[in-house]
């Protein structure tokens, strides 16, 4: 299905990349070279859930608002909106815009996007993303209709959206990549439009003009974007390199311009030679417990992992002290609008470690001492750190509860299939905000949250989120998200490790890129310095 390039082709690249060097510094085109994750799961936007994936369509596909440097969103295919004075009615006013292939980019687009997205048959994990749309989750349910979704195309550059209820974050939700717009014609003409360079359309400052599986994403800059003026790289190229040693090997060998996440082996060299860079990061690593099979059906076996696992020493041990322990489930970053303080600085630390605390409860659960536990398997994707980190945490479980674990990797799309089928017991899981509001990690683990492998469910938590969901009032939504932060530490709902701090290696004549809290980095400013 996908062309391999021609040897002629190969030859133009190879000439390609020694002329430009790193990044194109030595050349006329503007160039940049970017590895932040491997093959993608899927680039159809109503599909795709990894930040990789984020990333690739971030630089195609443009919604409605976008983010800015501080987090908070901007026009974007929205040239500006209105709003009703109860805050349920939202009025979008697009600009002229075209698809990569030349089709004008119309309301009816972002109409059908949305309702595909919401279609029960789409199966779209990031369908609850629209929930606060009027209708859209009773549709996604089974339980509505299509025609009662509000979201309508009043003409070609006008969508009009209706809420259930005044909903503070939406502008920030309409920035994620699920509620991006899809070409309808092409949609429609080929179920498999979004694995093929020929179809995958965009609307975006960069348009996917090769995919060499395994190997990389080439995008050139699209002619047919509005705003093409600003876009001053000629090519984007993403390397799909999921081992991130190699990924830094070939950054500090100018093969590539930014590397995300290095090795952590690697960061005091690198913080000492000054290559190592931090930015604000809406992130947790944490292990999701199949919730649904033994033992981690019994709460107290959750916690009895949780509490004997040493989160400092994690820290200082295999992250060299660049990230923070967690000990709550929503992290840092996040500004209470009320009080302008930060939320987890509000909320404070919810448990801490206690392994005499954590053998008690193993043992009360019917598990003294880890006698009579079924055998126990800790899944994680590919990845040098995730390998320690399993490590050091199975060797802590060993000495501190005397259970034995087995661990197991995968690769990305196999591991993401495991955990999306619940083929798990325990497996190594992390979470980056979607949007700048607690929220996007209150909604994760609702009973019927599409990104809830683990299969969660309490109607303590799901009341208190959705009163956090409705709610306009932000003193009572943030009390309400404190109060759901406490309800799923007590359940132990899903073992915190540790809270992101944002780290990668960028080429220092690269200037312009937007980085978000969110891990999906807007690379449409971008310039290289000569």
């Amino acid at each position: 299905m996908f062309k391999k390039m021609s040897m002629l082709a190969a030859v133009v690249v190879a000439l390609a990349v020694l002329l430009t060097g790193c990044g194109g510094s030595a050349g006329k085109e503007q160039v940049m070279r970017v590895a932040i994750g491997g093959e993608p799961q899927s680039l159809d936007s109503a599909k795709a859930t990894g930040v990789p994936e984020g990333n690739y369509l971030q630089s195609m596909f443009e919604g409605l608002t976008e983010l800015d440097t501080q987090g908070l969103p901007v026009p974007a295919a929205a040239e500006k909106w209105d709003v009703s004075a109860d805050g349920m009615k939202y009025t979008f006013h697009l600009r002229a815009n075209k698809w990569s292939n030349g089709d004008p980019v119309t309301a009816r687009d972002f109409e059908f996007a949305w309702k595909r997205l919401l279609n029960p048959a789409t199966a779209a994990e990031y369908a609850y993303m629209l929930f606060p749309v009027k209708g859209a989750e009773a549709y996604n349910n089974g339980k509505g209709s299509v025609d009662e979704v509000g979201v309508k195309a009043v003409d070609d550059n006008t969508l009009e959206v209706t809420l259930e209820k005044p909903t503070a974050y939406f502008l920030v939700l309409l920035s994620h990549q699920s509620t991006y717009p899809v070409n309808q014609k092409v949609v429609e003409a080929n179920p498999d439009w979004a694995a093929n360079v020929e179809t995958l359309v965009g609307n975006g400052p960069f348009k996917l003009v090769e995919w060499v599986h395994g190997s990389k994403l080439s995008l050139a800059k699209n002619d047919q974007y509005w705003d093409k003026d600003k876009v001053k790289l000629d090519k984007l190229e993403f390397n799909l390199v999921e081992q991130t040693a190699t990924a830094l090997s070939m950054f500090e060998n100018n093969q590539i311009d930014f590397v995300w996440e290095p090795p952590m082996t690697e960061a005091e060299r690198l913080k000492q030679e000054k290559k190592l860079q931090f930015s604000k990061l809406l992130g947790l690593y944490y292990y999701e417990f199949n919730t649904k099979k033994a033992p981690f059906d019994n709460v107290k076996v959750r916690k009895a992992f949780a509490l004997a696992i040493d989160r400092e020493a994690l820290v200082k041990n295999v992250l060299h002290d660049v990230h923070k322990p967690a000990y709550a489930f929503i992290p840092y970053g996040f500004t209470n609008p009320e009080t302008k303080k930060d939320f987890r600085e509000e909320g404070g630390d919810l448990f801490k470690a206690n392994i005499e605390e954590a053998k008690k409860l193993l043992a009360e659960a019917g598990y003294p001492g880890g006698v009579g536990l079924p055998h126990i398997t800790l899944l994680y994707n590919t990845n040098e750190d995730n390998k320690a980190m399993a490590e050091a945490v199975q060797e802590m479980w060993k000495k501190n509860l005397g259970v034995d674990v087995e661990l197991q990797n995968q690769e990305w799309k196999v591991y993401l299939s495991a955990r999306q089928s619940g083929d798990f017991q325990i497996a190594r899981a992390r979470w980056i905000g979607d949007y700048t509001d607690p929220m996007t990690f209150g909604d994760l683990i609702l009973g019927n949250g599409g990104n809830n492998y683990g299969k969660y469910s309490s109607a303590a938590y799901d009341k208190l989120i959705k009163s956090a969901q409705l709610s306009g009032d932000q003193t009572l939504r943030m009390q309400a998200l404190h109060d759901a932060d406490k309800v799923a530490m007590d359940d132990m709902a899903i073992l915190p490790v540790y809270f992101y701090t944002e780290w990668y290696c960028m080429n220092p004549k690269v200037q312009g890129v937007i980085m978000a809290p969110t891990s999906i980095y807007n690379f449409k400013y971008v310039t290289i310095q000569k």
